[in-house]
C-alpha cells in the first residue's frame, strides 16, 4: 500500500512540473530586433534557453542601432516585406521602443518567431 501511495505521489508530483513548464508550450508573443538610423534592422545577440522546443529570449542585446520590442507574426500571418518604405515606416513608429500595435499598410509590424534551430 505504501508503494502504490508513493508512486502516485511521484506520478502527481510529476505531473505538477510539466504543468510549470508552460513557456515550452506557449510561444512567445515578441522578440527584439535592432534597428539603424535609416530603419534597417540589423541583428540582436540574444542569450536564448538550449531547447529547441522554447522559443524564448531570455535578453537581448545590441552592438549596434537601437533595441526595438517587436511582436511574433501569429499563425497564417506574415512579415511585411523589407523595402524602404517600410524601413522609414518602422523607424518613425520605433520611436517609443516598441513596434507592437504599430501597423504597416494595415498589417501588423511583426517579425517570425525564432528557428530554434538557426542562429538568428
Amino acid at each position: 500500500m505504501i508503494r502504490i501511495t508513493m508512486i502516485a505521489g511521484l506520478a502527481l508530483a510529476g505531473s505538477a512540473g510539466m504543468a510549470l513548464a508552460g513557456p515550452m508550450s506557449n510561444p512567445p508573443g515578441e522578440r527584439t530586433i535592432c534597428l539603424d538610423v535609416g530603419g534597417q534592422s540589423l541583428p540582436a545577440v540574444c542569450k536564448v534557453p538550449a531547447s529547441r522546443l522554447d522559443r524564448r529570449e531570455d535578453f537581448c542585446l545590441c552592438h549596434e542601432g537601437v533595441k526595438v520590442t517587436v511582436p511574433v507574426c501569429g499563425p497564417g500571418e506574415r512579415a511585411p516585406s523589407e523595402n524602404i518604405a517600410y524601413e522609414k515606416a518602422r523607424k518613425a513608429a520605433a520611436r517609443d521602443g516598441s513596434l507592437i500595435g504599430d501597423l504597416y499598410e494595415g498589417r501588423s509590424m511583426c517579425i517570425a518567431a525564432r528557428d530554434p534551430l538557426s542562429h538568428n
